[in-house]
């Protein structure tokens, strides 16, 4: 199939779980089954148990609510393509996106869905990732928290004087002795203008919130989260990730990844790589990200997987953007009947 617009799939990351996400499409697409049948076996357990009945607690776990937020995603978008081709057994057909992109966790999708990781290794890995990041929550206590109304530049003035402040008040030694995060607070995610995220050690990102306010914040929301991602409180993380990324096949992605990094075509294995390792401690380039692909003529930007947290982005940072959810049966029905018209 081919169509006059060119279209990316973008999917969500951590945070857009739901207990009895994707029960609808287990049930009614062959392919959303095999794919959920597929991790259940490289896991072991039944991790499409856990996301169709929960419990919540449990699902919220980061080393459950990674994989299963990918997982489901997957069961999305190879439910799509079935139903516009029941022949399909492929990610990008009959509908060939341009790009993929992926939030946070949501980048592990977009590589599969891309040719670069199999869909048992990336829930594997996706697994080890959820279990390191854990860890580091557990070694040092932070969170994240979502800035309203203060821009990128300010933000950023915020974290650092926070990080000063704190390293001095926790007396933290600089000989290398402590953990890499502790007294550290960093813009984690650029979502959107006037909605940054950012995460750190608990002491810092107190301080850093109350900057924030000082500063002209029109709120500081906390959010739900076990651990401080995207900030140095990962790096530990970042280094066991290595090591489990050099036992896992990687292909060259046969459709451009727009990397959270840089916000860049990711192709090669290296570069795919070199992005996985160092994603959890790095800040999440979304609003880059989604201007290079409408600098890049995506003219239809399609959120696979639960929630509606990207489309909403979407539309903030590209102003009059065309875009479509599948994150239930209702919505898929509607995605295909708008690709089919097209």
């Amino acid at each position: 199939m081919t169509t006059q617009a060119q279209v990316a799939f973008l999917f969500p990351g951590q945070g857009s779980q739901s207990v009895g996400m994707g029960a609808d499409v287990y049930e009614a697409s062959p392919a959303a089954r095999h794919v959920f049948e597929s991790v259940d076996d490289a896991l072991g357990f039944s991790l499409s148990s856990l996301c169709f009945q929960g419990p919540d607690d449990v699902l919220r776990e980061t080393i459950n609510a990674q994989p299963a937020i990918v997982t489901v995603s997957l069961a999305y978008l190879a439910a799509f393509q079935a139903a516009l081709s029941p022949n399909s057994s492929s990610w990008t057909a009959p509908l060939l996106p341009s790009y993929t992109a992926g939030h946070s966790v949501g980048e592990y999708a977009a590589l599969v869905a891309a040719g670069a990781l199999s869909l048992k290794d990336a829930a594997q890995l996706v697994r080890e990732r959820g279990r390191l990041m854990h860890q580091e929550g557990g070694s040092c206590p932070g969170s994240m928290a979502a800035v309203i109304g203060l821009d990128a530049d300010a933000l950023q003035e915020v974290c650092q004087e926070a990080t000063r402040r704190a390293l001095a008040e926790l007396h933290v030694p600089a000989d290398g002795t402590a953990h890499p995060g502790m007294g550290r607070v960093a813009v984690a995610n650029y979502n959107a203008p006037g909605q940054i995220v950012i995460s750190g050690e608990q002491h810092a990102l107190a301080l850093a919130s109350e900057l924030a306010k000082a500063r002209g914040a029109k709120r500081v929301i906390p959010l739900a989260v076990s651990a401080a991602f995207h900030s140095p409180v990962m790096e530990p993380a970042a280094r066991g990730l290595t090591q489990a990324l050099e036992n896992t096949s990687i292909q060259s992605a046969r459709i451009p990844v727009i990397g959270n990094i840089h916000a860049a075509p990711l192709t090669t294995a290296q570069e795919i790589r070199g992005e996985l390792a160092q994603q959890v401690a790095a800040s999440v380039q979304w609003i880059r990200t989604i201007e290079y692909l409408a600098q890049a003529g995506v003219t239809l930007y399609i959120e696979i997987g639960p929630g509606q947290a990207l489309v909403g982005m979407v539309k903030r940072i590209v102003k009059g953007a065309t875009t479509l959810n599948i994150g239930n049966l209702a919505e898929l029905e509607k995605a295909v009947d708008y690709i089919r018209a097209m």
